[in-house]
């Protein structure tokens, strides 16, 4: 995976303000969920991440939204190129996520 770096800066971005690192149970993931209104942004993901997948819409509570996902080998690039970045100095908590998803699971990136 390539990704100019604008552009990861704007995925680390979006992933600090938005994303979620764990897994369920079986195998890590980041997610993202955005208002519908970010379909552009989101597909923009999917082009970026080669194996990331985008599901919905989705409507619950009064909320209409998209869940973008890497898991697998998406995964394993992106968090080996995250792992690249400033990610650690500029937001603490958000990479202690990031980290311990790795370490849970095991991620070799």
């Amino acid at each position: 995976m390539k990704i100019d770096e604008f552009s990861l800066g704007l995925i680390l971005g979006i992933l600090i303000s938005d994303g979620h690192f764990g897994g369920d149970g079986k195998q890590a993931h980041i997610t993202l969920r955005m208002h519908v209104r970010h379909a552009r942004l989101l597909s923009w993901l999917l082009h970026l991440v080669p194996g990331s997948k985008l599901y919905g819409p989705y409507k619950h509570d009064g909320r209409n939204y998209l869940q973008w996902m890497a898991r697998g080998e998406a995964l394993r690039e992106l968090a080996a190129l995250l792992k690249k970045t400033t990610f650690e100095y500029l937001d603490p908590y958000s990479h202690e996520r990031f980290v311990k998803m790795i370490e849970d699971y095991r991620l070799k990136c």
